[in-house]
């Protein structure tokens, strides 16, 4: 039996419509993401890891249909995917397989079905995207729309209970620093697509115009402005960090990694600095792996 055969066992699902559904998942999730899929395979005890992977392949899907293709026909096959989801909730089945995933995760991790519900409820923040005027504005993208679409996932791995509201807090904190990271890293992509993820009044601070950046013109403030950037995307994923207190011990791993992941990310986007205009910047994969399984010989140790 294949080790994702055994992660389907050990999570308990057993239906082979099921099974394939959720296997159906795994094939579009290691194609999104490949670093962090190979992460919550190698890091995460296997009865999580198909949920982790459904909720993963619902955030890819929902972000999909919000920013891809025709702008005429984002709305609309959003709204179809919604209503799909909302009937398949209130009746429990469903003819889409990856609605039938997400209706058997929630119905074994019943307190997300209102994570699910907060997410479908702001969703639509992702089509009214045009830009930021100011951070402010970036901060209320982040609590409609990133926020509820990280926790598809992290609520899975958090804790049972959150007193104090600490654990959201630092979701708050890792979500914040990897959008920032994600919106400064993705520069070039997002100013051909005319809706640019850094607040105008940060490009007016930095003596730096949109124009000047759609033209591909590296500024003297550019360099300046990329720096600010991710120095304030590096603090809140080192701050992120406490949420390993908080989740249960064996989740830590793969969440540290990921944390850890992003912050190798960050030193990929700062080392070229105005090179952010010519296209993205990822970590090497070396380095990732070192990371992956350095995590690993952690925690095989840990449990000896």
């Amino acid at each position: 039996m294949s080790a994702w055969n055994q992660s389907l066992t050990a999570a308990g699902i057993r239906d082979a419509e099921l099974r394939r559904d959720y296997s159906t998942q795994r094939r579009t999730v290691r194609r999104y993401r490949r670093s962090a899929y190979l992460a919550c395979r190698m890091l995460l005890p296997p009865a999580v890891q198909p949920h982790v992977v459904a909720a993963t392949a619902v955030m890819h899907h929902g972000d999909d249909l919000l920013d891809s293709g025709p702008e005429a026909g984002r709305a609309r096959a959003w709204a179809d995917w919604e209503r799909r989801v909302r009937a398949g909730l209130e009746t429990g089945t469903s003819d889409d397989p990856l609605v039938r995933t997400l209706l058997h995760t929630v119905a074994v991790y019943p307190r997300h079905r209102e994570v699910v519900a907060a997410y479908l409820a702001t969703a639509t923040t992702e089509l009214e995207f045009t830009g930021f005027a100011t951070e402010a504005d970036y901060q209320d993208y982040l609590d409609a729309y990133s926020m509820p679409a990280f926790l598809l996932i992290g609520a899975l791995l958090g804790p049972e209970t959150d007193p104090g509201g600490r654990f959201l807090a630092g979701c708050r904190r890792l979500i914040d620093g990897s959008q920032r990271l994600d919106f400064v890293n993705d520069l070039a992509e997002d100013l051909r697509e005319g809706r640019p993820g850094i607040p105008a009044e940060t490009l007016k601070r930095f003596s730096v115009t949109a124009e000047d950046l759609a033209a591909g013109r590296a500024s003297p403030g550019l360099r300046s402005l990329v720096a600010h950037e991710v120095e304030t995307a590096r603090a809140d994923l080192r701050s992120a960090r406490e949420l390993l207190e908080l989740i249960p011990v064996a989740h830590r791993p793969l969440v540290g990694t990921l944390i850890e992941i992003e912050l190798l990310t960050a030193d990929a986007v700062l080392a070229p600095g105005t090179d952010v205009l010519r296209g993205s910047a990822s970590p090497s994969t070396a380095g990732t792996l070192r990371l992956v399984l350095g995590a690993r010989r952690r925690a095989v140790r840990a449990q000896r």
